[in-house]
């Protein structure tokens, strides 16, 4: 596929790339990420946006040093779950560059994306994100992204649901696919029951 730099070019995968992607708590869906390349270097880290956060509505990816990459904000009010994506760190009157929308038809359910700065360019996330298994297509059908368990290397044993990997395909942006991880795990969020327990929150195109 084409190189893609949605976020920053930088991040625009040269060869198929697997990060091994960790919640930095457990105790409420959304508390924070951080990323790992192959060699445990840290790409990308979420601080925690628990619910003592200043705004639950919005989540900043932030490189391995710390600058703000992207702002994902949840748009309110919308009749579906929707979220939009921001460069850098938002600032009142700022554009967004995507939206994300989650929408259900007769009991199935699915995620799109719709890039502003492209028109008629989208993305359509398949699976689902609460037990790891999700493909990210490009409207073509071309597989783009996938979130898969992780397995350990040592012990061939699937680890927990905190740790899973991210295999990002060539010529595509590494920092707009966390941000999608980061909306997915928001939606998933709201299917969270009073004590903490994963209800299904499938997201079957």
């Amino acid at each position: 596929m084409k190189q893609t730099a949605i976020v920053e070019a930088g991040f625009v995968c040269q060869e198929e790339t697997n990060l091994t992607v960790m919640k930095t708590s457990l105790f409420f869906a959304g508390d924070g990420f951080t990323a790992y390349d192959c060699k445990g270097e840290l790409v990308f880290r979420v601080d925690s946006y628990g619910p003592d956060s200043r705004d639950k509505g919005e989540v900043v990816l932030m490189d391995a040093s710390g600058r703000c990459l992207l702002t994902v904000r949840r748009k309110r009010p919308s009749l579906h779950q929707r979220w939009e994506g921001f460069l850098g760190e938002r600032t009142d009157g700022q554009k967004p560059i995507f939206s994300v929308k989650r929408s259900s038809i007769i009991g199935r359910s699915n995620v799109t994306v719709e890039l502003y700065e492209h028109p008629g360019e989208e993305y359509l996330i398949e699976g689902s994100f609460c037990n790891r298994c999700c493909t990210i297509l490009y409207s073509s059908k071309e597989s783009v992204a996938e979130i898969k368990r992780k397995v350990d290397s040592s012990t061939h044993m699937v680890l927990g649901k905190d740790v899973f990997s991210l295999c990002i395909k060539p010529g595509f942006d590494a920092a707009f696919v966390m941000g999608l991880v980061l909306v997915l795990d928001q939606i998933n969020g709201d299917y969270v029951d009073d004590h903490g327990n994963e209800m299904d929150s499938n997201i079957d195109g």
